[in-house]
C-alpha cells in the first residue's frame, strides 16, 4: 500500500535559501525534501463535513469496485456529508442525489458510505509564538483523537510549522508514535514577528507553505480518503506559497482540510500577529472541510476533534465519469444536490492527466 518512512525527516524551509522556489513552486525541490512516495492513483475531488452526528444506522453499501476507483484516472471521486437540523444523515441512496459538473448533469456510477475506507490523516501543528499557552492542550487532545480514529489500515503523519517546517513523524498507523512526536514539539519564537528593528519582513508562521508541502509532497500520491487537520491561529507570515496555491495543491491531491482555530487571542492581539479566519474559511470550504473555532478552551478543542471524527464516520463517496473527458488541467466546478439536505463537499477539482499527477 504505502511506503512507510518511520524516521522523522527534517523539512526546514531554510533549504529554500539555497534552492529558492520558482513560480511553478519547485515541485522537484518539494519532492526531494519530503521523499515523496510512488504514485498510487490519480483521483479527483474529496470533501469533508459539518457538526453534531446522529446515531442513525448506516445504509448497506452498494456495489463498488474500490480497485477501479484507485486506478481509473477518468473517475471523479467526491466525498461528502449530508445533514439536516438534527444531525448527519446516514441512509442516503444513489437515487437521492444528483450531481453536475460545470452545470452539466453527470451519471453517478458508484455511491457508498465510506466509514471503513482506509484513511490518511496529516496533522499540521502550529508551533509559532501565538501557540505557546495552548500547545499542551493540542498535544493531549490530538493524541486522544488519533487513538480513537486510527485503525490498522489507516495512517497518519505529523508536521509542525513556525519559521521552519518539520516532519516530526512520518506515515504510521501507531497512534503512540505520533503521540511521542507530539510531546517533542516545542514553540519556536525565533523571528516570529520580523527583525528587532522592524525593517525585515515578518517570517514567523509558514502556514501556506506547510499546507502546500503536506498536500503536494505527501498526500498527492496516496489513494483513498485524505484529510489534513490544522491546529493554528490561522495567521500566515512569510510563506512563499499563497492561499490560492495551497488550496490548489489540496484540491489536486483530493484532500479535505479541517482547521481548528486555537490560540491565546489576548497574547496574539497584544503582539499584533495576524488572524487569518477569513483565509481559513476559504481554504476549508474549497476543499470540503470546515473551520472550528475553539479559542483557547481545552474542552472545546476535544469537542472539535470529536466532531471531525464523527464526520469522517458518516461520509459518502460518490463517483462519476465526467462527460468532459479532456485532461486539460482546468478547474471543474461541482454541484451536488440531495434534496433539502445540507451538503458539505469540495467546490470542484482539477482535470489533470495521469502524467501530470506527480508534478
Amino acid at each position: 500500500m504505502r511506503i512507510s518512512l518511520l524516521a522523522a525527516v527534517p523539512l526546514s524551509l531554510a533549504l529554500l535559501s539555497v534552492h529558492p522556489l520558482t513560480a511553478s513552486h519547485a515541485p522537484a525541490l518539494h519532492a526531494s525534501i519530503l521523499h515523496a512516495h510512488p504514485l498510487l492513483a490519480q483521483e479527483a475531488p474529496s470533501p469533508g463535513a459539518p457538526p453534531p452526528a446522529t446515531d442513525a444506522p448506516g445504509p448497506a453499501a452498494e456495489d463498488i469496485d474500490t480497485q477501479t476507483l484507485n486506478i481509473n484516472v477518468n473517475l471523479v471521486n467526491l466525498y461528502f456529508s449530508a445533514r439536516d437540523k438534527d444531525g448527519f444523515i446516514t441512509n442516503l441512496a444513489k437515487s437521492d442525489c444528483v450531481v453536475a459538473e460545470d452545470k452539466v448533469p453527470q451519471t453517478i456510477k458508484n455511491f457508498t458510505q465510506e466509514e471503513k475506507l482506509p484513511l490518511t490523516i496529516g496533522i499540521l501543528l502550529d508551533t509559532s509564538g501565538s501557540q505557546q499557552h495552548v500547545l499542551p492542550l493540542e498535544q493531549e487532545s490530538t493524541a486522544t483523537f488519533l487513538r480513537d480514529v486510527l485503525t490498522p489500515k489507516d495512517e497518519a503523519f505529523l508536521i509542525s510549522f513556525d519559521i521552519n517546517i518539520d516532519l516530526l513523524a512520518d506515515y504510521t498507523n501507531r497512534a503512540s508514535e505520533i503521540s511521542r512526536a507530539l510531546n517533542k514539539a516545542t514553540i519556536n519564537t525565533g523571528a516570529t514577528y520580523g527583525s528587532v528593528t522592524g525593517n525585515a519582513p515578518p517570517r514567523g508562521t509558514l502556514l501556506f507553505d506547510a499546507v502546500y508541502l503536506a498536500a503536494h509532497d505527501k498526500l498527492a500520491q496516496e489513494a483513498g480518503r485524505k484529510v489534513l487537520v490544522l491546529m493554528t491561529d490561522g495567521g500566515d507570515q512569510g510563506s512563499q506559497e499563497t492561499l490560492k496555491s495551497a488550496t490548489e495543491a489540496a484540491q489536486k491531491a483530493n484532500v479535505i482540510i479541517y482547521v481548528i482555530l486555537i490560540a491565546d487571542r489576548q497574547l496574539q492581539f497584544s503582539v499584533g500577529a495576524p488572524v487569518g479566519d477569513r483565509d481559513m474559511d476559504k481554504l476549508t470550504s474549497d476543499t470540503g472541510g470546515r473551520v472550528i473555532n475553539v479559542g483557547h478552551d481545552g474542552r472545546k478543542l476535544e469537542d472539535a476533534l470529536n466532531q471531525i471524527k464523527d464526520e469522517l464516520r458518516t461520509q459518502y463517496l460518490l463517483s462519476y465519469i465526467p462527460t468532459n473527458a479532456k485532461a486539460d488541467g482546468t478547474f471543474r466546478k461541482i454541484y451536488l444536490n440531495c434534496g433539502k439536505l445540507n451538503i458539505q463537499t469540495r467546490s470542484g477539482y482539477y482535470a489533470i492527466s495521469a502524467s501530470d499527477a506527480g508534478n
